[in-house]
């Protein structure tokens, strides 16, 4: 729908406006062609109300061929097609509305007389019409700036919403479940395990609250969380579960999202790890390539293993923080091998300033 016809409000002062414009038609018309007051208000009263419509199309013509992408000589040709198409039309209508009312008053109408006014109304109708596409025209750079606005805080709010699960995720119930359980067993063979097991648990817990918190953190900070989760399921599955970490200086020093890794590597150990007898390793790798920050968690695949409910949610989670960051620089690449399971992520390399640790 036009947005002038959105509101009864703007119905009316758009008409409104269309009525002093009658004024003025009304002021030239007179000047070409003195008549009485009663006759001019009977001829242009409809013409200006038909062409105030008319003018309204103008917005679909405007939205066909945008400032941005339209050539300027291409734009002139579309302002001056379709004012002198609207205009013409006006002319005719206002012609023939002209000799029906010569009918009706039974007054003779000079030929003469009708080519001025015809002139006359050709020339303001160009006008007019050229006029309402450059309001319109604006009208559509406010709503341009609107829906970019309006995307902004889409953006803002999904950023935040996937932190959030993210966050949610770091205390899912069968993970606090699993390591709880683990806990008990070891209490009573292995308390120096048990111990141990509910200390990082607890660092565990503490450190993913402080980084949830913030808009960015270092990625050293990021990996000291994950390593954090990872000694947890170590003291779980014990020498199933290994992990291998190559991560440069330069990468440790840059900023991500807070919890953005956590996800990845969770996922490596559920659908990696604890699917395998013989267990296997989770490897975290991270380098800077040119502008690129490139982090990749990886971990072993049972191609014969059947797929778990709830696989690939933390991907899906990573990938739309991703996309909520800039969906230009950012890229979320999955690898599924015969034997390994790979995703890499890439997103702009910027060195942590916030204070805190920057270096692994």
């Amino acid at each position: 729908m036009h947005p002038l016809l959105a509101s009864r409000v703007r119905q009316a002062l758009y008409l409104a406006a269309w009525a002093g414009i009658g004024a003025l038609l009304a002021v030239m018309l007179g000047t070409v062609r003195p008549r009485p007051t009663p006759e001019m208000v009977a001829f242009l009263a409809p013409l200006t109300l038909f062409y105030a419509f008319a003018c309204l199309s103008a917005w679909w013509v405007c939205r066909a061929n945008p400032l941005a992408t339209t050539p300027p000589e291409r734009l002139l040709a579309v302002v001056a097609v379709a004012s002198g198409l609207a205009s013409a039309v006006w002319v005719a209508l206002g012609a023939a509305w002209a000799a029906a009312l010569a009918r009706i008053t039974q007054r003779p109408i000079e030929s003469a007389w009708l080519v001025r006014d015809a002139t006359a109304l050709g020339a303001a109708g160009v006008v007019l019409y050229a006029q309402s596409m450059a309001f319109h025209y604006f009208l559509l750079i406010v709503e341009t700036a609107r829906m970019a606005e309006r995307r902004l805080l889409e953006t803002q709010v999904t950023a935040r919403e996937a932190e959030l699960r993210a966050l949610r995720s770091q205390l899912h119930p069968h993970f606090l479940f699993n390591s709880l359980n683990s806990i008990s067993a070891l209490a009573g063979g292995q308390p120096e395990a048990a111990r141990r097991m509910c200390q990082l648990l607890g660092e565990f817990l503490r450190v993913s609250l402080g980084l949830g918190a913030r808009p960015r953190v270092s990625l050293a900070e990021e990996l000291a969380l994950a390593e954090l989760y990872l000694g947890i399921e170590q003291v779980r599955f014990g020498e199933r579960l290994a992990v291998g970490k190559q991560v440069s200086p330069e990468a440790c020093a840059c900023a991500v999202p807070p919890l953005l890794i956590q996800p990845l590597v969770e996922n490596a150990v559920k659908h990696g790890v604890a699917d395998r007898v013989e267990g296997g390793t989770v490897r975290i790798e991270a380098c800077v390539r040119g502008a690129s920050l490139e982090i990749e968690v990886a971990n072993p695949r049972d191609p014969e293993a059947p797929p778990r409910r709830g696989q690939g949610m933390g991907l899906e989670n990573v990938r739309r923080r991703l996309e909520a960051l800039d969906p230009a620089a950012t890229r979320v690449e999955v690898f599924r091998e015969p034997d390994s399971f790979r995703v890499r992520l890439r997103l702009p390399a910027v060195a942590y300033e916030a204070g805190g640790p920057g270096g692994c």
